[in-house]
């Protein structure tokens, strides 16, 4: 469980079975509400981690809502909880619980669980909504939702209504049958409409971004002249040198290339040179990952963007 106003480094290790060797992947995320000191301060923690692993870190920077699979990958299930608020999953007394919506999305194998304002607005048809009361949930089921996700959110329901002493009552409301609902089923809906704010339409999926800026761009970091330097280069692979750090924006992705000569200033400089472009270039989405990569272990999403 994750909090919207947190930035949280996660370490993963990786056993390379028939040698004596470990790999690691870094994922630094950040919370919708996070501000810029924690970002900053989890942005350094994450250097520190990676100068005691001896630099062998792959390192990601992950954003609220725009996570990447395979951060998503390591964890069956994610809870995002508004930040600044108790967990609200132990110890709860009904009347003192701030109502809350959870937004359910994903596979049985693969689901992220996150806390949306609690209003009409934060619908949509294609997955499952949490309406949390404290001592009632209503599980609302849109007409397009998985069946993985349907099973997911019963399973959470599940586990708050063991958290709070088996006490819950859990209304699952499906919007394929409103229209026909009847007795205590029609109530349901009233009481879940009266908790959002009304009826209103409900947006057929979630909002997606818009299409992804294709900026090719790369610059070089470099402290050959005596302080460090973010200078342009050609984009092409071999601009690529080892005896220096370059920030590569490929447009869906921006990643700091590490040479094998590079030195420690440039290499702990690169990933805030990297969040700096991004955040001086306004055509490009400020949600979209930047990933540390080093020379030799490429990836071949990495190698395709050179490719003519």
């Amino acid at each position: 469980m994750v909090n919207s106003s947190m930035a949280t480094v996660i370490l993963f290790s990786i056993p390379i079975r028939r040698k004596i060797k470990i790999l690691y992947d870094v994922h630094f995320w950040l919370g919708q509400y996070t501000t810029q000191d924690e970002a900053g301060t989890a942005a350094y923690k994450t250097v520190e981690l990676d100068d005691f692993l001896g630099g062998l870190p792959v390192q990601y920077r992950e954003v609220q809502g725009s996570e990447s699979d395979k951060f998503l990958s390591l964890f069956p299930k994610i809870i995002i909880q508004h930040g600044g608020v108790d967990s609200g999953f132990k110890h709860v007394e009904a009347e003192k619980y701030r109502h809350r919506l959870l937004h359910i999305k994903g596979t049985i194998k693969q689901t992220v669980v996150r806390e949306v304002p609690l209003s009409h607005s934060s619908l949509n048809s294609g997955d499952v909504f949490i309406l949390d009361e404290g001592m009632k949930l209503y599980q609302f089921q849109g007409k397009g939702a998985s069946g993985g996700e349907k099973v997911k959110a019963a399973q959470i329901a599940r586990g708050i209504d063991d958290e709070r002493g088996s006490k819950v009552e859990i209304h699952v409301i499906d919007e394929e049958n409103e229209e026909k609902a009847s007795g205590k089923d029609a109530d349901d809906w009233k009481h879940f409409w009266a908790s959002v704010g009304g009826k209103h339409p409900i947006k057929k999926e979630a909002g997606v971004d818009a299409a992804v800026k294709q900026v090719r761009q790369m610059y070089k970091v470099s402290d050959a002249s005596g302080k460090l330097t973010f200078s342009e280069v050609p984009f092409k692979k071999s601009s690529l040198h080892e005896d220096d750090v370059f920030v590569v924006s490929t447009g869906p992705m921006i990643y700091t290339w590490v040479g094998t000569k590079a030195n420690a200033n440039e290499k702990k400089s690169a990933f805030q040179f990297a969040q700096n472009y991004l955040n001086t270039h306004p055509d490009l989405c400020k949600t979209i990952p930047i990933v540390r990569i080093l020379s030799g272990a490429e990836n071949d999403e990495f190698h395709s963007y050179f490719k003519a």
